[in-house]
């Protein structure tokens, strides 16, 4: 089962003679803990563009009957999924796996009229890149592109991140600078307790210098691309790469062996004492079916300490589940401030009936994991008026929703850090033939109707991404300046700190998920 999902995933672009890098453009899921891009999202060489497409594409049979072409797959699968359940594959065609495309598409995307009519299935050779065509080309007027929210992922990693917290690399969120071309800067913002990574001494604030022997801030040819790219985004488990990294300007090399990471959702629980009462903290990486516990045991562990006030640190928190979202806020606000409200609503495409908006939910799903809640368990909640949310730029999709579902209810949000990527859309993920789809359904809006945040939320107190001290030390940039704001009720001026630098999280790209089920 697959919950209303609103992950953001950033686009991995094919630049020629560059890095496939992340940029900040898609959907939350996952962490950000290695920034490998999906198999299924390696760039491939564009499909011809035909003058019209033929009558076989537009027949209207064909656009409105996607369930007849479901897992009739080319190289259908046998054997059982991760749950134990037997594939659904049959025998089919890749034909069939572009039928079933483009006939999804045509009943459930947001702006399936866009959709451009000018390419035909017989020009594309593998279902991703035909994919990746069905889309909007619309610009928004600030001219960015209408849907920077169309991905994949091969369903196995898909499915392993989001039931199990699992991520195939070294456990190393990365940062950016904003081009993409060389030279390039990249830096660790975090680094996964347990991981490969932390092994081998990595910290954040560490800048890449080297893959294997390659310079990676200046170099551009495409051997040393590849070369790079196999070193940061490995395959599969158990290969070694060699990485140089400086620290404060001073090279040092390692070697890792990537791995399936088990990445921990929520870190940092803890109780902050200050003059004016206790303050809850925790840090927030992604809304998948692991955290649902997590969160509740976090909030159970502040509400017994009796914390006053919450900092809530988003600031990686490229979204996933919606549900663990709405159920989030709800323990953050409580019953009172909740009582008959929507935390969002569902805006679908004139073809699909309205659906049931998401509630501020009291108890839990329940959703599949290694150490599951059981269904309808009540939640704890704080009962806050006022929230501070510590965002960037990595910020997004379910992460919004937060901000954006607490304000419908009239719940404060004081947002410290950077402005959001800007994600007020949503998807339920669609597996077919080994490969989990996501196309934008609907766009979110909260319980006051809004949802026109495509540019992002702007901060209360604009504070760049403290590298210098570790996330959740009191004095690391963006919570010191949340603390200082609590007592002052003003934004503090620039401390000048090292490494504090607006930047672009490197993660692979999710947003947001409802609860659909999908057979």
């Amino acid at each position: 089962m697959s919950s209303p999902f609103r992950p953001f995933r950033q686009s991995f672009s094919a630049l020629a003679a560059l890095l496939v890098l992340a940029g900040c453009g898609g959907g939350g899921g996952s962490p950000g803990i290695g920034a490998r891009p999906p198999a299924a999202q390696q760039p491939t060489t564009p499909a011809p563009v035909s003058s019209q497409a033929t009558p076989e594409d537009l027949n209207p049979n064909l656009l409105s009957n996607s369930a007849s072409y479901a897992n009739l797959c080319a190289k259908p699968r046998t054997g059982v999924d991760s749950s134990g359940r037997a594939f659904p594959d049959r025998q089919g065609t890749l034909l069939d796996e572009l039928k079933f495309l483009r006939a999804w598409t045509n009943e459930s995307y947001l702006w399936y009229d866009e959709v451009p009519n000018t390419f035909r299935m017989a020009d594309f050779s593998d279902p991703v890149t035909y994919f990746n065509v069905l889309k909007t080309p619309a610009i928004t007027p600030s001219g960015r592109a209408r849907d920077e929210y169309h991905f994949t992922y091969p369903s196995a990693e898909w499915d392993a991140m989001q039931n199990e917290g699992i991520d195939l690399g070294y456990g190393i969120t990365w940062t950016r600078n904003a081009s993409a071309t060389a030279p390039r800067t990249w830096l660790i913002t975090a680094v996964e307790p347990g991981s490969p990574a932390a092994a081998a001494g990595l910290l954040r604030g560490d800048m890449l210098a080297q893959v294997d022997g390659v310079d990676f801030v200046n170099a551009s040819d495409a051997a040393s691309v590849t070369r790079i790219n196999a070193g940061l985004f490995p395959d599969a488990a158990g290969s070694t790469h060699r990485f140089m990294l400086q620290r404060s300007g001073v090279p040092y090399e390692v070697s890792m062996t990537a791995s399936e990471v088990r990445v921990a959702p929520v870190k940092n629980v803890k109780v902050i004492d200050t003059p004016s009462g206790k303050v809850g903290y925790l840090t927030f990486d992604t809304h998948n079916a692991v955290s649902e516990k997590q969160l509740i045991d976090a909030i159970t562990t502040l509400r017994d300490a009796g914390v006053s006030d919450l900092v809530l640190d988003v600031r990686y928190n490229g979204g996933g589940l919606l549900y663990v979202a709405s159920e989030l806020a709800y323990m953050i606000a409580g019953p009172a401030n909740t009582a008959g409200k929507v935390f969002e609503r569902a805006q679908v495409n004139n073809k699909r009936p309205a659906e049931d908006p998401i509630p501020f939910r009291a108890t839990a799903y329940g959703f599949d994991s290694p150490n599951p809640v059981r269904a309808g368990t009540p939640l704890p909640t704080l009962g806050l008026k006022r929230v501070t949310v510590l965002s960037t730029q990595g910020t997004c999709s379910a992460s919004e929703a937060i901000i954006n579902g607490l304000r419908g209810a009239d719940v404060e949000v004081i947002q410290i850090g950077g402005a959001t990527c800007g994600k007020p859309y949503g998807f339920t993920p669609v597996p077919n033939c080994g490969t989990t789809y996501f196309s934008i359904e609907f766009k979110g809006v909260n319980h006051k109707g809004f949802g026109d945040f495509a540019d992002g939320f702007a901060p209360t107190c604009t504070v760049s991404d403290d590298l210098s001290r570790a996330v959740g030390d009191p004095a690391e940039g963006l919570l010191a300046a949340a603390l200082a704001y609590r007592s002052t009720n003003a934004c503090p001026t620039s401390t000048g700190r090292a490494r504090m630098v607006p930047m672009q999280i490197v993660r692979p790209e999710v947003k947001e998920i409802a609860i659909r089920t999908r057979n």
